[in-house]
């Protein structure tokens, strides 16, 4: 890729923000993602009314929630808000993501409810998490059951390529033209994930704007302590 341009503008000493794309033509394809990417662009032929993506964290789960819910006309609600939704309201339109859903810090009783309103209702639901639901631990018997039921998508940690083309989006949606050797040096000094990534870019553009330098390979050695 070509150097930045233009830099002195961008690198001010205050922080203006970026927008993060969640279009399907920004989500980025590889290997740990591509079943579930499949199966997202299926709909409404799902196996089940009902599926769910896990995966760690920035492995790509809100982004799809997102191309998904485009489709569908979906809304979205957070795992920890169920208890307090007005679940037939949420599924007003037929089709709803609940996100984030974590072992332990949703209740039980709304999500039960939920997954029986959708079947009523013929519904579609597209739930998140970080573990696969079927492998949790709950006090409502057949709350379990339903859910070892739901097909799940699992999101894996990114390869190199991924990880390489990540790294260029995360630059280029804070509005950063960086040269391919940024990347490459960066990549063998990263933990193979989306999250780290998004940490180390976002560390570069604050350190960047604070010292009001360009993203450079050389600022990049500095920031992570290595000889240039």
């Amino acid at each position: 890729m070509a150097a930045a341009r233009g830099r002195g503008v961008r690198q001010l000493a205050l922080d203006l923000g970026h927008a993060e794309s969640f279009a399907r033509e920004d989500f980025l394809e590889g290997p740990s993602n591509a079943a579930a990417l499949t199966m997202i662009e299926r709909w409404p032929d799902w196996p089940t009314p009902i599926l769910a993506l896990a995966g760690p964290e920035g492995a790509g789960k809100s982004h799809l929630a997102a191309i998904w819910a485009a489709d569908a006309g979906a809304r979205f609600l957070s795992g920890r808000a169920l208890r307090d939704a007005n679940l037939p309201v949420a599924l007003a339109t037929g089709a709803l993501v609940v996100e984030d859903l974590a072992n332990g810090e949703f209740d039980e009783r709304s999500l039960f409810h939920l997954l029986n309103l959708a079947r009523e209702q013929e519904a579609y639901l597209l739930l998140t998490a970080r573990i696969a639901l079927n492998s949790w631990t709950l006090s409502i018997p057949d709350l379990a059951s339903r859910l070892r039921a739901i097909p799940v998508f699992t999101l894996d940690l990114p390869d190199e390529p991924l990880l390489r083309a990540v790294l260029v989006k995360l630059f280029d949606d804070r509005q950063l033209q960086v040269d391919e050797s940024l990347v490459s040096f960066m990549i063998p000094r990263l933990e193979r994930s989306f999250a780290a990534a998004k940490r180390a870019v976002e560390q570069l553009d604050s350190e960047a704007l604070r010292q009001k330098r360009p993203v450079t390979r050389s600022l990049a050695s500095e920031v992570f302590r290595q000889p240039p």
